[in-house]
């Protein structure tokens, strides 16, 4: 495909040691843009150079690891540019971001963004995958997925073989105990006995995982993989090669970014990509679970216990929305000492003990809810739904109608149902 326009060339100057949360900076950086779904960025190492330290960087004979700057380009349409630019300026601790605008008079692709059945699944897979071994011990899996570095760790053996698979929600399932300690906002003292606790286990990661997860090859069809996500209720697969070795991993935002935005000015196309005219009414769910922001946390945690959905919509005496309220809001807003209980109901999908209810039912969902909730309508396109859930990070979206009134929630889970449906059909 050709693409021609207006656009905005964005370049970084960093340091090769710059870290962020565990990762090289520069890798992190083009994690971000690629799951951004971007036009593409290019890394350059340089040769020599001073920044605001004024201390000069060199590669030699004598010393080629040294600590030399590296420049990250990257071209873009300005809307994309505006709306990643705070996320990279958080990223950018020390050096350099400068903008300017550029004309792209020709840029060539993969028409990705019709995502066709025959499309393989390594067109759109992360390639930057890390996994760990089932001997890895479980602390340095906790600490990985806690500090949200990585979504979902697959788990290998000695040849590389995956095995198993281990995500946050694992861990909640599996073990209580890391998620009544980790996850609490504790001193640097208490989370040194916590963490100690935790070394004395002795356990690993073949402990928390799930064996033998549902895998998919690289050379597997988009269509497949999507199938597969849908009829197994999953978000990830690993993708392996034909000696079953990891290679990569697909997600369900992997396959619903690639839909997401155009990427400077494309020229039209004759056939519209999947989920193009439908209408989120066709695929919203109905039955949404609500509440006041009077209702007790003692009975919005029954209704997560027994809702799959795992959130509940706060609404006014109008049924208009005012907030929402997740398992993690309730995890992240709860007091240290409440927390235990709400993590052991939730993760056990039991009612919550005698103590925890006494205790609870004094507090109210507007104490926890997240407000300025974002909405969308019965008439809006799919793909404008899809760019709000992306864009803004998050999983579902409540339907209002003209009055503002809660009628349905749509999610990546309904997106993707419908997706497959188009690559079906």
């Amino acid at each position: 495909m050709q693409i021609k326009g207006q656009a905005q060339k964005v370049t970084i100057y960093i340091d090769e040691s710059d870290k962020w949360q565990r990762k090289p900076l520069y890798m992190a950086i083009l994690e971000t843009l690629k799951t951004e779904d971007c036009a593409g960025a290019t890394v350059t190492r340089a040769v020599a150079g001073f920044g605001a330290h004024s201390r000069i960087h060199t590669a030699s004979l004598v010393d080629l690891s040294a600590n030399l700057p590296l420049i990250i380009e990257w071209v873009d349409n300005p809307a994309r540019v505006e709306r990643i630019m705070p996320r990279l300026q958080e990223m950018v601790a020390e050096g350099l971001i400068t903008v300017q605008n550029v004309e792209v008079v020709a840029y060539s692709h993969r028409r990705l963004r019709q995502l066709p059945s025959s499309m393989p699944v390594q067109d759109i897979m992360s390639r930057e995958v890390h996994a760990v071994q089932t001997d890895t011990p479980l602390l340095e899996v906790i600490e990985l997925l806690l500090d949200k570095v990585y979504r979902a760790l697959p788990v290998v053996d000695e040849a590389n073989r995956v095995v198993g698979i281990v995500t946050e929600g694992n861990l909640l399932e599996k073990i209580e105990l890391l998620a009544t300690s980790v996850r609490q906002q504790l001193t640097q003292a208490e989370m040194a006995v916590q963490l100690q606790n935790l070394r004395r286990l002795d356990q690993t990661a073949a402990k928390a995982m799930t064996p033998n997860p549902i895998k998919i090859t690289a050379d597997a069809t988009v269509s497949q993989a999507v199938k597969l996500m849908i009829a197994h209720n999953i978000k990830r697969l690993p993708v392996v090669n034909m000696e079953r070795k990891l290679v990569g991993i697909v997600s369900r935002v992997d396959v619903l970014r690639v839909l997401s935005q155009p990427l400077v000015v494309e020229s039209p196309r004759k056939d519209p990509p999947p989920g193009q005219h439908i209408q989120v009414d066709e695929i919203m769910m109905t039955n949404v679970s609500t509440v006041s922001a009077n209702t007790s946390l003692v009975e919005i945690i029954d209704l997560l216990v027994s809702n799959i959905q795992r959130r509940v919509v706060v609404v006014n005496d109008d049924r208009q929305v005012v907030g929402i309220v997740t398992d993690g809001d309730l995890i992240n807003r709860a007091a240290v000492t409440e927390r235990p209980g709400i993590i052991h109901s939730l993760s056990r999908r039991l009612p919550l003990g005698q103590d925890d209810t006494l205790h609870l039912s004094q507090r109210t969902a507007s104490e926890v809810m997240t407000g300025r909730v974002i909405t969308v309508t019965p008439e809006t396109l799919l793909p404008d739904a899809l760019q709000l859930l992306l864009s803004h990070r998050i999983k579902r979206l409540p339907v209002v109608n003209a009055q503002g009134q809660l009628v349905g929630l749509v999610g990546r889970g309904g997106v993707l149902q419908a997706l497959g449906r188009k690559l079906r059909a």
